[in-house]
């Protein structure tokens, strides 16, 4: 396939994430789903309730995952040994990582404490919040890995991240009124409209850059760059990959046609989709290095946003949780999960919506890898010692 077909094939997969849904959701509703266009996402009808019949078939599926990620040698992977590394002097934490630290306690403090001055200091909180954790995670990979992390040696990958972050989240924004809000902001009326728009574009820049991080920083650790990498060898035909691709493009309109009973599909249909399709025009995705049982990039990018996923959570959560009244924070977010909205820890997000950040984190990867692929920019986030 030639490389402008590969580009044009690519960009009306893509293309289709958006239309699909839209078709679905016109069939179902014979115009727009209620809801629609109201930015940030309101929550306009009240979901199905708990049903134990859809919670009992979840649970299943997360018992399964939690059985591969725990006990991996059950599913056929193997033990590797690795060479210790050789014992040297250790690399002290770079400048932005000590910078970092008093803005995300600042942070915090006013995201929780609701200070007031002439305005609700707590209202513009989430951006060096979590663009200072970023730099602190950036730091602790730096400094394990032996000066090697995305600020010292990819400075413009981490720009790259932020802005496809930024776009892609809208995207997901879109996606979420098919679903009639799974997510929604309670306190929509802190900046006005274009405020709106502009506030969260630049919130949505953190969340590639903190994932990706995360997924450096495990990489740092023997248990986790080895635990998935020489499991069951996973070749896919060519039929196969037109099979899940199609199964993709059916979930979205799916998604659309029945939003409450696949509304798990937001998190799904993507994998099938925009993986197939670049497989199928030839680019690298991270299912690739399956083929020689290697799992530890997918694995590792899914364990990477759960865990950052509890940072998203809890710091969310105290924006409530200390207060008696309403969240001024305007990035504050609730959900409304049909069927499934049981056992809740400290977070709004239920138990088993944790889940959802394994393959939230797989999506993330493939949408920055169909940007690199389009636009024709270095995807590559890995960093080694060895680079110099």
């Amino acid at each position: 396939m030639k490389t402008w077909k590969k580009t044009v094939f690519l960009i009306v997969t893509f293309g289709l994430i958006f239309l699909l849904p839209l078709l679905g959701s016109l069939a179902k509703w014979k115009g727009m789903p209620l809801g629609y266009g109201d930015f940030p996402a309101q929550k306009v009808e009240a979901d199905p309730g708990f049903s134990l019949l859809y919670f009992s078939l979840a649970c299943v599926v997360a018992l399964i995952i939690t059985l591969v990620l725990v006990f991996p040698g059950w599913f056929g992977f193997k033990k590797t040994e690795e060479a210790p590394r050789k014992a040297g002097a250790a690399t002290p934490f770079p400048v932005w990582f000590w910078w970092s630290l008093p803005v995300l306690a600042l942070s915090w403090f006013l995201m929780w404490a609701r200070v007031e001055l002439f305005i609700s200091l707590e209202s513009y909180t989430f951006v060096p919040l979590w663009w200072s954790f970023i730099l602190i995670l950036d730091g602790l990979v730096y400094r394990r890995n032996h000066g090697a992390s995305i600020i010292s040696r990819k400075p413009r990958v981490m720009q790259l991240l932020a802005v496809v972050s930024c776009f892609s989240w809208f995207a997901f924004e879109y996606l979420n009124f098919f679903v009639l809000e799974n997510w929604y902001y309670p306190n929509n009326e802190v900046f006005s409209n274009f405020g709106n728009v502009f506030w969260f574009s630049l919130s949505y820049t953190t969340v590639l850059p903190a994932i990706f991080e995360w997924y450096l920083l495990l990489k740092t650790f023997r248990l986790f760059r080895n635990r998935y990498s020489h499991g069951p060898k996973l070749n896919v035909s060519r039929m196969w990959l037109i099979i899940y691709y199609i199964l993709g493009l059916i979930l979205a309109f799916g998604m659309g046609y029945y939003p409450y009973l696949l509304f798990w599909v937001l998190w799904v249909a993507l994998v099938p989709m925009l993986s197939a399709a670049m497989a199928l025009a030839g680019y690298w995705t991270p299912f690739t290095p399956v083929k020689n049982g290697d799992w530890s990039k997918v694995i590792l990018v899914g364990l990477a946003t759960l865990f950052n996923g509890f940072f998203w959570e809890f710091w969310n959560f105290g924006s409530e949780w200390f207060h008696d009244d309403a969240p001024t924070n305007p990035n504050y977010w609730k959900y409304s999960v049909p069927y499934l909205d049981k056992f809740h820890i400290f977070s709004e997000m239920p138990v088993l919506g944790y889940f959802g950040y394994l393959f939230f984190g797989l999506n993330c990867w493939i949408i920055w890898l169909i940007a690199a692929y389009v636009f024709k920019f270095d995807a590559d986030i890995e960093v080694t010692e060895e680079q110099g």
